[in-house]
């Protein structure tokens, strides 16, 4: 997508993965606008975007927010070229262990804000004969992590919709990116929903030893953004996991990643149990 003027909007571009997406985005000298739920970060990013980002307060569990967002765009902007459907949470559990409260809770934000997010600018998109969404999902919604079901269904949900998306709307000059990062350094443990702080200490030891970073994912999805591509696989090792996955039987597959999935249940069980180390 290339051309002067471009403008993109990001939920969740306060802190994190949209914070460096925002940024990334202004970089190349777009203009951009971010949605947030928390105020305080988001006028800090707004800030380092520079004077002419906009900053909104968007709710993305809200569809009046994303409608209000979509309007403001195109009262202040003419419209608008990308929308980045980023803002996310998570959640950690044994399928006996999460209640029914947890996984309507991530529905509602991981996919519902997704949904809402699509439908509040598909309208425009349509009017102006052109538009890009990019709904961030996870290797977790192409691969299965053990003790994240509801997460793993939520971002699985995500990476089917954009694929229907892109049948769907292609016909109307309306173009989807769907982002399946791994782990990475990011501010997701923050919002991280679990009965157990050594799952939770477990979980944030993952984030924190990514070798990839949020700017570098951020750069890849902006190089997607440009070329017109569908698919994001920012971890070198989940693309490896995912090929498999593709190629081999369910049970060769299962197999080929006993030794990693095993390692990471017992990684989790040594920090549930209180006995792990870093």
């Amino acid at each position: 997508m290339t051309g002067p003027g471009r403008r993109v909007f990001v939920t969740g571009g306060a802190s994190g993965l949209g914070r460096e997406l925002a940024l990334r985005f202004a970089a190349a000298g777009w203009r951009v606008a971010i949605g947030d739920v928390n105020e305080g970060r988001a006028a800090e990013t707004g800030a380092a975007l520079g004077p002419g980002a906009l900053v909104l307060r968007c709710d993305v569990t809200r569809e009046e927010d994303l409608a209000a967002a979509a309007a403001r765009l195109e009262e202040r902007w003419g419209g608008v070229d990308v929308v980045v459907n980023n803002a996310g949470v998570a959640d950690a559990g044994g399928i006996d262990e999460v209640p029914d409260e947890r996984w309507r809770w991530i529905l509602e934000v991981n996919l519902l804000g997704v949904v809402r997010g699509c439908r509040a600018f598909t309208p425009l998109f349509r009017r102006q004969g052109r538009g890009w969404f990019v709904n961030v999902a996870s290797m977790a919604g192409l691969l299965d992590v053990p003790l994240m079901a509801s997460y793993n269904a939520s971002k699985a949900a995500v990476v089917s919709l954009s694929e229907t998306l892109q049948n769907e709307l292609e016909g109307d000059g309306i173009g989807v990116t769907v982002v399946c990062p791994g782990f990475f350094r990011t501010h997701l443990g923050e919002s991280l929903r679990t009965g157990s702080p050594g799952l939770r200490a477990a979980m944030e030891g993952l984030f924190a030893r990514s070798p990839v970073t949020a700017a570098q994912i951020a750069d890849q999805v902006f190089r997607a953004v440009e070329r017109g591509a569908f698919q994001v696989l920012p971890h070198p090792a989940g693309r490896r996991a995912w090929l498999l996955k593709r190629l081999l039987p369910r049970r060769l597959y299962r197999a080929a990643v006993a030794g990693q999935h095993r390692k990471l249940r017992e990684y989790f069980s040594r920090k549930r149990a209180g006995e792990g180390r870093e």
